[in-house]
């Protein structure tokens, strides 16, 4: 590597999408400060390719085969603390930003603003800056008071998202009808829901579940 490559911010890149990464190759390429070194399509590899390469900003995606962004995330952290990862992704709901955040994150990006955004927020995450899009901040703050849906919740909600009634949600999780009503009746309020259906609408807007 020559002098003037070890000068630049280097960046690996982790997404499965073969097209976004070109897409994102041909945006740094302009970029005479900034590098890309390596290319992941999955969390495996890119656990494995920081290890080798140590980039000084990680891109990562939030949806993956085998090991996911956000649990990426954490172990790449757990390793290497002062790694600067921003999670590059489709998805603006704010449970998701909030997970992506909690694992290590430093930033979150927008896949359709990359253009646009994408170098500054290198460059931020590299001097140490936070990156989150004014629309996620927002709502991210219209949404700090709210009650947090439990893991059973979660597991209710997809279960309604899939299209199960009441009866078969219990079978499929073990539990007394009962009970699953009791739950999705927590549901409801904590996201101030009209019915199932618009509760599932909330749930895949915001991330709590997925679409």
């Amino acid at each position: 590597m020559t002098q003037a490559v070890q000068s630049r911010i280097t960046v690996l890149i982790a997404d499965d999408h073969p097209l976004l990464r070109e897409g994102i190759a041909a945006i740094l390429v302009h970029e005479p400060d900034i590098v890309l070194i390596a290319e992941a399509s999955n969390g495996r590899e890119a656990i494995d390719l920081f290890r080798a390469h140590r980039p000084d900003v990680t891109l990562m995606d939030l949806q993956m085969p085998g090991v996911k962004g956000d649990d990426a995330i954490k172990l790449i952290r757990k390793e290497f603390p002062d790694a600067r990862i921003l999670v590059v992704t489709t998805y603006q709901g704010d449970v998701r930003a909030l997970r992506a955040m909690k694992a290590g994150a430093c930033g979150y990006l927008l896949k359709n603003k990359l253009r646009k955004d994408l170098p500054s927020a290198i460059r931020g995450a590299h001097t140490g800056r936070t990156c989150i899009p004014n629309e996620i901040a927002r709502e991210l703050a219209e949404h700090s008071a709210d009650d947090h849906l439990t893991q059973r919740e979660v597991e209710i909600l997809t279960q309604i998202a899939d299209g199960n009634a009441n009866k078969e949600i219990a079978a499929k999780l073990l539990i007394a009808e009962e009970t699953v009503k009791t739950h999705i009746g927590n549901i409801l309020s904590k996201l101030a829901a009209k019915d199932r259906t618009h509760a599932v609408m909330i749930g895949i807007r915001r991330g709590i579940i997925d679409s």
